[in-house]
């Protein structure tokens, strides 16, 4: 039997609820895709991050003074609220121009020298993954040669040898890290070629070439993404060593390495010149080493928290 619609007649009927283009979505779904991944991350590693690269672009912008201009007339001047928020060193240098001077050096090394360590024992690792016969014995044994060196002796010889500068301790810094990307490269490559994918490819008659870029790249990113995070500190920690022996950036060039090399005749006299750039040194390091872990933790599936 048919159904009669007691709509009023001339009236339109009620409108279907809009959806919205494909591939469209609402700004709140957005937001919560965004809040959704950041969830779990360790919020003072992200603030104290974000300060430093911000401190770390605009830098002349935001020191107050002059960081290598002496002011002898106000040496050793403790924080203030006056002119000198964190005081003054033994030459009357201005710490907090010093500090955030010092954090555009960190940062440059950290970033250049995990980049180009990264990039060279990535394409190390993969060739010798996918390759493998005498390739990946020739290559792994060179890993291992590079691994068996003593790190901190290497590079002051070397950094002796070629003179201090920044590009020098960058240089040296990736050169004696690139082993690390390789060995877990190689390790990622070794289980992904056993696939089913990447035997069909061969079998399709892929070349390595399109195999490495095409299938395992992409693969081993997060992998990338989290050990890069964590070299950074490492190579920070790199740089600050090799400047507090004299050998990293040459003076009077702020660099916090400097800073408490030359804080340590002062320590019992003015107990700020080696606190403000140790505790930098200590909350920058151990920020990028919490992002790592919590990096990790989000792109294991086997440690995800859903």
């Amino acid at each position: 039997m048919a159904v009669i619609s007691e709509q009023p007649f001339g009236t339109e009927p009620p409108l279907a609820p809009a959806t919205p283009p494909r591939g469209v979505q609402s700004a709140g779904t957005g937001v919560g895709n965004v809040l959704n991944a950041l969830r779990g991350v360790p919020k003072f590693s992200l603030f104290y991050l974000a300060v430093i690269i911000i401190v770390t672009v605009f830098a002349p912008f935001i020191a107050p003074f002059d960081p290598i201009k002496t002011e002898p007339t106000n040496i050793l001047a403790e924080p203030s609220w006056g002119k000198h928020l964190l005081g003054t060193d033994h030459l009357g240098r201005d710490i907090l121009s010093r500090i955030i001077y010092g954090a555009r050096i960190s940062v440059v090394v950290g970033f250049m020298a995990v980049f180009l360590s990264g990039t060279l024992g990535t394409l190390i690792g993969l060739v010798s993954g996918v390759a493998r016969g005498w390739v990946d014995t020739l290559l792994m044994r060179l890993t291992d040669g590079f691994l068996a060196l003593p790190y901190l002796m290497v590079a002051v010889t070397v950094i002796a040898i070629l003179g201090a500068g920044l590009w020098n301790v960058i240089l040296v810094i990736a050169l004696l890290r690139w082993m690390i990307y390789a060995r877990i490269v190689r390790g990622e490559v070794l289980t992904l070629m056993q696939m089913d994918y990447i035997r069909l490819a061969r079998v399709a008659g892929a070349s390595n070439l399109r195999i490495i870029f095409r299938h395992i790249a992409p693969n081993v990113f997060n992998t990338l993404l989290v050990l890069g995070t964590l070299e950074v500190g490492l190579a920070i920690i790199a740089e600050a060593s090799l400047s507090y022996l004299g050998l990293g950036i040459p003076r009077p060039q702020p660099s916090w390495g400097t800073m408490l090399a030359e804080s340590q005749e002062w320590v019992f006299v003015a107990w700020w010149l080696p606190m403000v750039p140790g505790v930098a040194l200590t909350l920058l390091v151990m920020s990028f080493n919490l992002m790592g872990d919590w990096l990790r933790d989000r792109t294991d599936p086997t440690r995800r928290q859903l």
